[in-house]
This record gives C-alpha cells, sequence and structure tokens, in this order.
C-alpha cells in the first residue's frame, strides 16, 4: 500500500497503517507530535502503537530541535543478523544443546558479564576508536557516571522484555544468526534523565503532553543531549557487536567439523536521531521503532518469537522520510496479553522453536503481535524482501 494522509494536522502525517486499525491512544499521540511547533513533518509506520510520548513505529523530522521521547528510553535499540555456510542438512534433530550454549556465553534478562569483555580477545574483532569510546563516558551526564562498571560488564549481554537472539533458517534452507538488543540501562537512564531535563526547560511549559518536551538547537542542553545520545547509540552498536561475534563463536564451536563461514554482519538502529537533508531543509530525524531505509539500505524486519522475520532492502522513499517499520509491532499491551493468554498457548504458538515456554515470556507471544506478512505488505513502496528467515532457536531475557 501507499500512505494514508491524517487530516487535520499543520503538517502532513502520512501513515503506512489502516488508521482504523490504530488504537485511540496511538493516534492521539501522533495528532500531540504534529502540534509542535519544530515539526517539519510525520511518518507512521505500519506497526505503529501507543508508546511513552510519542508512538512507537513513527518518524519525526524536526528543524532545530529534538524530542528524547520520539528517540525511545532504549537509545540505540536495534538488529544485527548474518547469514551462515550452514544449512539444514548441518544440524541435529535437537537444538536445546545449542540454545543452552548461547545462554550460557551471552548473559540474559538483567544479566551481566562478571568481568567486562575485552574486545581485543575476541577473533576478528574490530577495535579501532575503543579506548577513545571509553575515554568519551567522562563526559556525559553526571547523572549516570557512577554506572560505568555495570555499563562496561552489560556490553555483550541481551536484556529482556522483547530482545531476543535466535538461530534462523531461510527460505532456501540456510542458517542465519539474528539478534536484537540496545544501549541496556545506561541508555534508559541517560534518556529518561534528559526527558527530565527537558520537562523543566520555560519553552516546553503548557505542551499538550510534557512527554514531548524538546531541546532546541545551540543551547547548552542540546549540547548535552547530544553528546550523550550519539554516545548510547554507540553502545547500543558495540553492545550488539559483541554479542555477535559471542554467538558466532558458540556456533563455530558446536558445528566445528562444517568450518563455519559468516558473510558481512547486517546491523541497523531502530531507536536513533539522525541528521538529514530533506526539501531543502536541515533536519533532526528520530526514528522510535522505525529503521533507515534509503535506495539500497538493509535492514531487519523481525515478527514475534514464533513466527518469523525479514531482511529488506530500502527503496529510498522520501514521503516516509526514508523509513521502514523496525517489526510486527504489539497489537495488545503486556499487562493484556498475561491476561489472555497462558503457558498452553505459548506452547502452540511455538510449536517446533526451541525456546522457552513459561509463564515469564507469556507477554511475547506471537498472539501479542500484529502478524509480520501483513505488515510487511503495508510497506512494498519502502522496502523489497531480500530473505525470510524462520527461527528454529529463540533465546528470550
Amino acid at each position: 500500500m501507499s500512505y494514508v494522509e491524517i487530516p487535520g494536522a499543520q503538517v502532513p502525517i502520512r501513515m503506512w497503517a489502516d488508521p482504523a486499525t490504530v488504537e485511540g491512544a496511538a493516534m492521539q499521540q501522533l495528532r500531540n507530535v504534529a502540534t509542535l511547533p519544530w515539526i517539519r513533518g510525520l511518518a507512521v509506520m505500519p506497526d505503529v502503537h501507543y508508546g511513552k510520548g510519542a508512538t512507537v513505529g513513527s518518524v519525526i523530522a524536526m528543524q532545530g530541535a529534538v524530542c528524547p521521547a520520539a528517540v525511545g528510553v532504549d537509545i540505540g535499540c536495534g538488529m544485527s543478523a548474518v547469514k551462515t555456510s550452514l544449512t539444514a542438512n548441518d544440524l541435529p534433530g535437537d537444538l536445546s544443546r545449542l540454545r543452552s550454549k548461547i545462554e550460557q556465553m551471552i548473559p540474559v534478562g538483567r544479566g551481566m558479564h562478571d568481568e567486562p569483555v575485552d574486545p581485543r580477545r575476541l577473533h576478528g574483532f574490530g577495535t579501532a576508536g575503543w579506548d577513545d569510546f571509553w575515554a568519551r563516558f567522562d563526559g556525559i551526564a553526571d547523572a549516570v557516571k557512577f554506572r560505568q562498571d555495570r555499563a562496561t560488564k552489560q556490553l555483550g549481554t541481551l536484556g529482556g522484555g522483547n530482545h531476543f537472539i535466535e538461530f534462523c533458517l531461510d527460505q532456501s534452507d540456510s542458517v542465519w544468526l539474528m539478534l536484537h538488543s540496545g544501549s541496556r540501562n545506561i541508555g534508559k537512564e541517560l534518556a529518561e534523565h534528559h526527558i527530565g531535563e527537558a520537562q523543566k526547560l520555560p519553552h516546553n511549559q503548557g505542551l499538550v503532553d510534557r512527554d514531548l518536551a524538546v531541546f532546541i538547537a545551540d543551547t547548552p542542553q542540546m549540547g548535552a543531549y547530544r553528546n550523550d545520545l550519539f554516545w548510547a547509540q554507540e553502545y547500543a552498536s558495540h553492545n550488539r557487536a559483541i554479542m555477535m561475534k559471542l554467538f558466532q563463536d558458540v556456533v563455530s564451536k558446536e558445528f566445528k567439523k562444517a568450518r563455519v563461514t559468516f558473510d558481512p554482519v547486517i546491523s541497523c538502529h531502530h531507536n536513533y536521531v539522525s541528521e538529514e537533508r530533506y526539501d531543502g531543509m536541515d533536519l533532526l530525524v528520530t526514528r522510535k521503532g522505525a529503521i533507515r531505509a534509503g535506495g539500497g539500505d538493509f535492514g531487519i524486519i523481525p515478527g514475534s518469537m514464533g513466527t518469523g522475520s525479514y531482511i529488506v532492502k530500502g527503496l529510498g522513499n522520501e514521503a516516509s522520510f526514508n523509513s521502514a517499520s523496525h517489526g510486527a509491532g504489539r497489537k495488545m499491551s503486556r499487562g493484556a496479553a498475561k491476561r489472555q493468554f497462558t503457558t498452553r498457548d505459548l506452547e502452540e504458538q511455538t510449536r517446533g522453536v526451541e525456546c522457552r515456554k513459561d509463564s515469564g515470556v507469556v507477554d511475547e507471544i506471537p498472539g501479542a503481535y500484529k502478524p509480520i506478512e501483513k505488515v510487511i505488505d503495508q510497506q512494498r513502496d519502502l522496502v523489497e524482501v531480500v530473505a525470510k528467515l524462520k527461527q528454529i532457536v529463540c533465546v528470550k531475557g
């Protein structure tokens, strides 16, 4: 489908979803965002749903301002995926051992490494700029500086919620490795700190929603936010890169006889800020639950833990600010999912997938998410499908 334009807003709200399927609270958030004086455009992805301040699944272009809540509290959250030389014929019938080895190597949930992972000891891992990255920690907000020890030990860890590590097959029976994570607790605390700082500023008093507080260009507060934001985005990228390397090492050892090789890793943020130019204007584009889909850009659009995912290539549609969805998107809250579904439902909906099937992950059941095939179909003018993946092992936090 192409987009639908929502009338009555001061800037175009272009929606790649059926407005009738968007819950009222999320639609109100979109209209709230469109009232901000600095906004120049709003693109809404087919996985749109209610979030803090701004919806998940929205792309917001502003001139001279940025809204921290329009980035999301998990700054730099995103995906990584890599195709391997393994095929389905190389795999054992029982994949529980592989899942166990992944969980032993990569801490999940609130877990962390006993000691920081030194990437210089990971064979083939690029470490250019590593020392400079950590030296810049001294310049981030004082409110989180005491978290450095934890932040170093959480690099290379998964987290919880909708974060996952998956071992997948594509339609040609080739094996892919895929994972989803972000900037862990340090990114969340930085985001919450700066949302709070923005809410105190005079120009944000009287906004229709205080969570839409913005920083203005060329102010000390904007400078401090940008510094911490870009550091956290880099942290998230490093986090996924270390996890992917640890994941590859597990697979290489488990399938030693196959002498596994790996293609280049595809990686993309889906909670971040980018400086981009549209219609002759330099804009700050926030993607919250959306990926960049410029012409030829590779991206990853995952479904739920029982359905599958897509590797895509961007078509460079400027109406969407060169963006596409970040996943299937929730159709019900975590609380609603826990009330509606049981562990028996989870077992049924994840049949054939080696994964947790206990009450602790019922809120991640496939039935709580929108159908990924429909989400992909609604953005055929934004991306083309390169590969469809189906998970056979899924590790959750």
